[in-house]
């Protein structure tokens, strides 16, 4: 295992309201890692709750980004890839997990951890949860989302939080390395061999309506690239659900 990267900050918290808003009051020491063994207030995308049963990992990398502006959403991508590294190291079982776009990790095709970006000025906050004891009811989550999975029972690993912060804060650092030193290329070739449900059916929902069609991938910026009827439509944004044809 890799030790904890140089220059990074590594703060450990019994109780937080929010790691994000945790990270961004310490944006000064960027880079810097925030993890809480118990969150109270968590969110996930669109401002949902990110529910935490106790055993579970909530983390934010608070980042200041050495490329352009518009290039910091690749960091989904970017982050995905470090956490199944980080993930396949600890259990030595890499063909567990799977990528979804636009950036949730999959374990035996149900969600295991989702990433959450937000931009705060020039930092980048690219918060983390993953359910490595216990996974949410489904009562809480939203109709048609994909199946929730815990580590613990996919794996029989039980793997702590800071064991969990101490091996994806190097994989991360070195993904984010290559990014700069390399471009977008590689990792989204990458990404694309990874991903669940490539060359399948797909639907993308949005506000006000939904389109289905076969996912064929993503394009230098991580849009999806769905193919439809009408030709290939490209998305930087959207809910993916899976189809019972998929």
């Amino acid at each position: 295992m890799m030790g904890w990267p140089e220059g990074t900050a590594r703060v450990v918290l019994e109780v937080a309201d929010s790691t994000q808003t945790q990270a961004f009051a310490r944006s000064e020491d960027a880079p810097v890692w925030v993890l809480a063994h118990r969150q109270t207030s968590g969110t996930g995308r669109r401002g949902r709750p990110w529910q935490m049963p106790t055993g579970n990992f909530a983390a934010t990398l608070a980042l200041r980004p050495k490329d352009a502006v518009h290039r910091r959403s690749l960091r989904s991508f970017t982050a995905a890839l470090a956490l199944r590294d980080a993930l396949s190291e600890l259990t030595g079982q890499p063909a567990l997990f799977s990528l979804k776009w636009p950036n949730d990790v999959l374990c035996r095709g149900r969600k295991l951890a989702g990433i959450l970006l937000e931009s705060r000025g020039d930092v980048l906050l690219i918060g983390i949860g993953i359910n490595l004891a216990a996974a949410p009811a489904h009562s809480v989550l939203e109709q048609g989302s994909t199946a929730p999975i815990d580590l613990l029972s996919a794996s029989g690993q039980l793997i702590g939080a800071e064991d969990m912060l101490d091996a994806l804060a190097p994989a991360f650092a070195e993904r984010e390395a290559r990014l700069l030193r390399e471009g977008f290329d590689p990792q989204q070739a990458e990404w694309m061999r990874g991903a669940t449900r490539l060359g399948q059916p797909i639907v993308a929902r949005f506000a006000h309506h939904e389109l289905s069609g076969r996912f064929d991938g993503i394009d230098a910026d991580g849009a999806l690239l769905l193919s439809t009827a009408e030709g290939i439509q490209r998305l930087p944004a959207a809910e993916i659900y899976f189809n019972e044809a998929g």
